[in-house]
């Protein structure tokens, strides 16, 4: 019998205008691409924009591509992994024109821009890091 519950996930990589990467802070103690659970009766895609606009405050999402998608433990508010929750992640590739963030989601209390080749440096999760890097060539 599995110890943990399996959840589903989708997300995505926005760049804006200067090819910059949306990152968002959880609990301001960990930073990932934003993402989040999947509503009742919402599709991947739909779920990503949602998340995207909860986590930064932007709306104005142009869908460039699908990314894959890849699985991982969730992280708790001290960093480490959570093995109660295994979340299978969709992403997406957008692109937007906004650059003023201003996140809604009091468990997401900042969102920034960096360089594509800094992301994976701030990247909190493992897994985070190595889906970044499998499709850095992609963006």
């Amino acid at each position: 019998m599995k110890e943990y519950s399996e959840t589903y996930s989708s997300g995505g990589v926005v760049l804006n205008k200067n090819k910059e990467v949306l990152v968002v802070s959880q609990y301001g103690t960990s930073w990932s691409l934003p993402k989040g659970h999947l509503n009742s009766g919402e599709n991947n895609l739909n779920a990503a924009k949602r998340e995207i606009f909860e986590e930064s405050g932007i709306n104005k999402l142009t869908f460039i591509k699908e990314l894959g998608e890849y699985k991982r433990f969730r992280i708790g508010k001290n960093c480490e992994e959570d093995k109660s929750e295994l979340k299978n992640i969709f992403m997406f590739l957008f692109e937007t024109e906004q650059i003023e963030l201003n996140p809604l989601d009091p468990e997401n209390p900042e969102a920034k821009w960096i360089k594509k080749e800094d992301v994976v440096d701030l990247l909190t999760h493992e897994k985070d890091k190595e889906f970044f890097l499998s499709i850095i060539n992609l963006i």
